[in-house]
């Protein structure tokens, strides 16, 4: 669940149900997903989540691919566990584990906008973490936390059924010394951020240290402390001072990347998410190595971008001679061979003919005009920057595009022009394709805080997801209407005359008709998943050219699609509702994402 859907739907539904029911709803969702056949892809398609190599680290021998990791506040019943993988944390904590079943066990509750815990709070039987670890798919380190009232056999059972799944145990100080100095696992020592100032030595099977988030306690509840975030960077701060040696994980306290990356520069090793998560959204360990990756300062020579430039520029010069021809001719020499009928005729026949084939082609021309501005923004400002997403966007974009040239050879109908343009434009796409193979480094952002710039984009972000999505779908209505009934209700109104008139003219007028359809229908779904990957994977603070590029971009599209049908005479409110729909979505979207797209980083 990206933040763009997360807030709305928290804002909507989470805020008013229990927590622990919210909690359940997301957990059972996401792991439903992350279950079905491609659900895996789905979830990296909308969060693009891969974990750059950069951020890879070792600690006491186990290999993590980032440094953030899943606190077990926030999971007790192991409900998601094995979509949380899918979502950008690389390690997971376990816990607190029980052998026996408490007699109470209190769910938390969302209070004051923080998550209320009770003494009294959940816990996760041992035979439910052996089955979670021996049957599940479990790719990333988990480390295991014992309940503090566990005994001593208790515990000896607990590490010696757990060692060969887990990458280490997180302990309290007496619990250690209950133990052998050949215990023969990874142990960390569990310190509050008041007792952090005062450890002088430590047992000697102690590996590192866990470092959680000061709370404020009532006679029931329990929260994170409004002002963690400061006590734990001292915390870590003393610690480091005193066992500059040992490696430090915290849990809590973080709830923006601007903060884990001051416990990283302080000497934190390990980050565990917890309330912060919650409040800030399911995007803020994406946020986190985005933020992490842009202060390595990774500088790298320009990517070749120029085929892809030009195959862009290629579409843009199809477009205006699709324009051109839209308004004049509107059907070539061909096409009069192919009906039987001459355009003079056609004219003499019925005048709404043409100007109907004249919207269909005008809507193309438009389509590929703004189509040709994403191919070229994303050449410039992706591929040249070596950006994965950028390359997956462009190709998956312009292979769909190449596949549409089947929807109208299925109808009846080979559009000759339409077939050299796409000989023309495959050995460009062939040398883009090329050039842009090398193309895999991951996106970073200065961009560090929760403000309210950053929510507009949120908000900014989802109206441009949306676009996208409909554009998408709007494409594939049009391409399926085009190879089957080829006419709506409101065509034949337009037009005056039913199907059966239409074909009693030239049993080749339908077919022509119908590939103009099929065609623009391709199109839009081309633009369509241009918009939508643009907006899933590029969205990011200072972005300027995307911000342009949606400026720009939609501009030929909508001022033909409306443009046209106006010139014609076409206006029947009902056919020209969703493109009216889409406009309000567009300029909504510009005006909410100006601030977060045109923000720019301060100067020090």
């Amino acid at each position: 669940m990206p933040d763009w859907s997360y807030h709305p739907l928290k804002k909507i539904a989470l805020s008013k149900m229990e927590a622990k029911n919210s909690r359940q709803f997301i957990h059972h969702s996401m792991r439903t997903i992350a279950a079905i056949p491609g659900g895996k892809h789905l979830i990296e398609f909308l969060g693009h989540n891969r974990t750059n190599p950069l951020l890879k680290q070792q600690v006491n021998g186990t290999h993590f691919n980032s440094p953030i990791g899943l606190s077990s506040k926030l999971d007790p019943q192991l409900t998601g566990v094995t979509a949380f993988q899918e979502l950008g944390f690389n390690f997971i904590e376990i816990g607190p584990i029980v052998v026996k079943k408490p007699a109470v066990q209190l769910p938390p509750q969302w209070h004051d906008q923080h998550i209320s815990f009770s003494h009294t709070e959940e816990k996760v039987l041992l035979k439910n973490v052996l089955k979670l670890v021996i049957t599940k798919n479990i790719r990333i380190p988990l480390f295991a936390r014992f309940d503090e009232n566990l005994s001593k056999q208790e515990l000896y059972t607990c590490i010696t059924q757990l060692t060969p799944y887990v990458e280490g145990f997180f302990l309290y100080s007496d619990q250690i010394a209950q133990l052998d100095l050949d215990i023969g696992a990874t142990l960390y020592q569990i310190v509050s951020v008041d007792s952090a100032k005062t450890i002088r030595q430590v047992p000697a099977i102690v590996r590192g240290f866990v470092i959680d988030a000061p709370i404020t306690a009532t006679k029931d509840h329990y929260s994170e402390h409004s002002n963690a975030f400061p006590l734990l960077q001292q915390a870590v701060q003393e610690l480091k001072k005193s066992f500059p040696d040992y490696p430090i994980v915290t849990r809590g306290g973080v709830e923006s990347p601007s903060q884990a990356l001051c416990l990283k520069e302080y000497g934190t090793d390990l980050i565990m998410l917890s309330e912060g998560y919650v409040k800030t959204g399911p995007g803020l360990p994406k946020r986190i190595h985005e933020r992490l990756l842009y202060e390595k300062e990774i500088h790298s020579s320009s990517q070749s971008w120029h085929w892809s430039f030009l195959f862009g520029l290629a579409i843009l010069i199809g477009g205006l001679i699709a324009q051109y021809f839209a308004l004049t001719t509107v059907i070539l020499n061909y096409d009069e061979n192919f009906i039987g009928l001459t355009h003079q005729q056609l004219n003499l026949i019925n005048p709404q003919i043409l100007a109907f084939m004249a919207h269909d082609r005008m809507s193309l021309a438009g389509t590929m005009i703004s189509a040709s501005i994403l191919y070229m923004s994303l050449a410039y400002f992706g591929i040249r920057r070596q950006l994965h997403w950028a390359k997956v966007t462009f190709h998956s974009a312009a292979i769909t595009g190449f596949l549409g040239i089947l929807l109208f050879i299925g109808y009846g109908y080979f559009d000759w022009l339409h077939g050299l343009f796409w000989l023309l434009l495959l050995p460009l796409y062939a040398l883009s394709w090329r050039e842009s193979k090398t193309a895999n480094r991951s996106p970073q952002s200065w961009h560090d805080t929760n403000d309210r710039i950053w929510m507009r984009g949120v908000y900014g972000q989802l109206l441009f997801v949306m676009l996208g999505f409909l554009l998408l779908a709007g494409g594939v209505v049009i391409s399926f209407i085009g190879i089957t009934k080829v006419f709506v209700s409101t065509d034949i109104s337009f037009l005056c005359m039913p199907v059966e008139m239409l074909q009693s003219i030239s049993d080749m007028l339908i077919p022509v008709i119908a590939h103009d359809r099929a065609g623009f229908g391709s199109a839009l779904i081309s633009v369509g998943i241009l918009v939508l990957c643009l907006s899933l994977w590029g969205f990011r603070a200072g972005e300027r050219w995307l911000w342009f590029t949606y400026a720009f971009g939609a501009l030929p599209a909508f001022l033909a699609g409306i443009g046209t049908h106006f010139a014609i005479g076409y206006t029947a409110f009902i056919h020209l509702l969703p493109l009216y729909f889409l406009v309000v979505i567009y300029l909504l979207g510009l005006v909410v994402s100006y601030p977060y797209l045109m923000q720019q980083p301060e100067k020090n």
